[in-house]
């Protein structure tokens, strides 16, 4: 006769409960992820806490929902997943957070302690797996330290440059007795300002220089140093470019500074603005956003590093002074040392640089067709989109023609995953935001190579009734890597796949599909999407044929 398994009192205060708790005490007020029985106990504590249990179908996909979920808030959004493969699909996920500055608690289970030196069921070694993609790593082996362990977490997570920090937790401790209580939330840390002495020789720098031009990165996207960068620009309007991830850090009232945005190739005409610096001065920008072997190829440019922390050095980029502390506290302690009357005698060329880019925006409005170009879709949603409008690209060519000619004004209102180029992040990044807050416009855009690598999370869309509307640019081909074949190879490889009608794929989970049939629709379709609750697929036949010129190197064809 089967030995019944003992019946787990849910009553009894154990360590799932006080982990809960504890979650809590830091305001969380949301959780995504897929349970399993090594972390059930977890889920079942939630049943009677305020926070909000969001249900995924892809524990990658409720990564990427706690990675938006905490760019967007600055607060660490949290991911709840079981042992085993629950865990290892969390991998890419956490390597895109920690890579992308976005704030995540992932919290997998495990076999208990016990067992975890035995060949046993979905176990594995959590904090191995996990080591080489999150910030920090920690494994639960006393229930009591549950409390601490929570605090730093957080506190590392939000630490900047932030990232993803992993908790194992064990199966017996999930369900061991205990007495502990949460601690009282000890709060962030607070930078303070470089020495005095750096920052009078950086504005001595920035005052001699005959055309000192600022690369913001993706530390300067957050509020207050988006804030004090704007109030030093209107003091001294230097010129600036930023990289993808700066995207909006530059307000509709500073646009005379700005040569737009650089990254992966080197055509674009804020790079013409790099190279004629004579003095190029990074703030909240890492390596990883555009490289400094593109920008500065030959290791000439004369660099100030500002940032919360040290600069990677490569060959290419080895700053002469570096500002460290408090982002923000540091800039508006520059700004007080800097020539207020210094208006750069380079500022005309810039503006005909921004004419550039304006000209090949405005070129959208006349192109027509039964398939859409990227620069008329991109016209037709510069004319919808507002301050309360966040727009969020996956990976492929529309990346590039996004980040490129996309135009925003309020920083974290265009995504992109911009340091490991994550393919199906944008499905999942919508439904976070639309949780955010559901009074602001979310579209997102994929290719139709990378709309399949998240998908399913439709479900979780019209489950959860969260409106967005999200475009899928069919060509039937992983565009970006072909184009970059063809230009390597003269033919391409392993990029083809058969189409999916995105209609019936839309409406077989319940949601609204439309198909564009021609560029003249686009602004009807869009506004009809925009009436509809819960979330929308767009299908739009794309025209690539000018794609190659995105990847030209500077002295080849423009798309002017």
């Amino acid at each position: 006769m089967k030995k019944l398994k003992q019946k787990i009192d849910v009553n009894q205060h154990n360590g799932a409960r006080l982990l809960v708790q504890c979650l809590e005490q830091q305001g969380v007020s949301i959780i995504f992820g897929i349970p399993g029985a090594k972390i059930d106990a977890v889920f079942d504590a939630l049943v009677d806490s305020s926070i909000k249990l969001v249900i995924c179908r892809h524990e990658q996909n409720a990564v990427f929902m706690a990675a938006a979920y905490g760019r967007l808030t600055g607060r660490p959004g949290v991911v709840l997943v079981t042992s085993g493969p629950g865990v290892s699909n969390c991998v890419t996920g956490l390597l895109t957070a920690t890579t992308e500055g976005d704030p995540v608690i992932a919290i997998g289970g495990n076999v208990s302690r016990a067992m975890q030196l035995k060949s046993s069921h979905q176990s594995t070694d959590n904090i191995k797996l996990v080591e080489a993609v999150t910030k920090a790593r920690m494994n639960v082996v006393v229930a009591e330290t549950i409390p601490e362990i929570i605090d730093n977490a957080f506190r590392i997570a939000m630490m900047p440059r932030s990232g993803a920090v992993f908790i194992s937790l064990p199966q017996d401790i999930s369900l061991a007795h205990i007495e502990a209580q949460p601690l009282k939330c000890i709060g962030q840390p607070h930078y303070g300002v470089a020495p005095l002495d750096v920052i009078h020789q950086v504005a001595e720098q920035i005052n001699q220089a005959k055309r000192p031009i600022f690369l913001l990165g993706l530390e300067a996207s957050r509020p207050r140093t988006t804030h004090s960068i704007r109030t030093l620009l209107r003091k001294c309007p230097f010129g600036v470019v930023c990289t993808f991830q700066g995207a909006g850090v530059i307000s509709r009232d500073l646009l005379a500074c700005f040569a737009g945005r650089v990254g992966l190739f080197k055509n674009q005409p804020g790079d013409q603005l790099l190279d004629s610096a004579d003095l190029i001065v990074t703030i909240g920008y890492s390596p990883v956003e555009y490289d400094p072997e593109i920008w500065n190829s030959q290791n000439l440019k004369h660099i100030i590093h500002i940032d919360n922390n040290l600069a990677e050095i490569h060959a290419s980029y080895a700053p002469e002074l570096e500002v460290l502390g408090d982002i923000s506290s540091n800039i508006d302690t520059l700004a007080t040392l800097l020539k207020s009357n210094k208006t750069p005698d380079y500022l005309p060329w810039i503006q005909s640089l921004q004419t550039e880019l304006m000209d090949v925006i405005e070129r959208g409005a006349s192109i027509s067709g039964t398939k859409i170009h990227p620069l008329r879709f991109i016209y037709e949603l510069q004319k919808i989109a507002d301050d309360n409008t966040i727009v969020i690209s996956d990976i492929g060519s529309h990346y590039m023609w996004l980040a490129r000619y996309y135009l925003c004004f309020q920083p974290h209102h265009l995504l992109f995953s911009n340091g490991q180029q994550t393919l199906g992040v944008a499905i999942p990044w919508a439904i976070a935001a639309g949780f955010i807050d559901p009074k602001q416009t979310v579209i997102s855009i994929s290719g139709d190579g990378g709309f399949l690598f998240s998908a399913m999370e439709l479900e979780t869309a019209v489950r959860e009734k969260i409106h967005f509307i999200h475009f899928v640019w069919c060509d039937g081909a992983y565009n970006m890597v072909q184009e970059q074949e063809i230009m390597k190879y003269q033919r391409d490889s392993g990029v083809h796949f058969g189409p999916v009608d995105i209609v019936k794929f839309a409406e077989s989970f319940g949601a609204t599909g439309f198909r564009v049939n021609h560029a003249n629709e686009l602004a009807t379709v869009i506004a009809q999407a925009k009436m509809i609750k819960g979330p929308v697929l767009v299908e739009v036949p794309i025209d690539y044929s000018e794609n190659h010129l995105l990847f030209s190197v500077s002295d080849d064809r423009t798309l002017n």
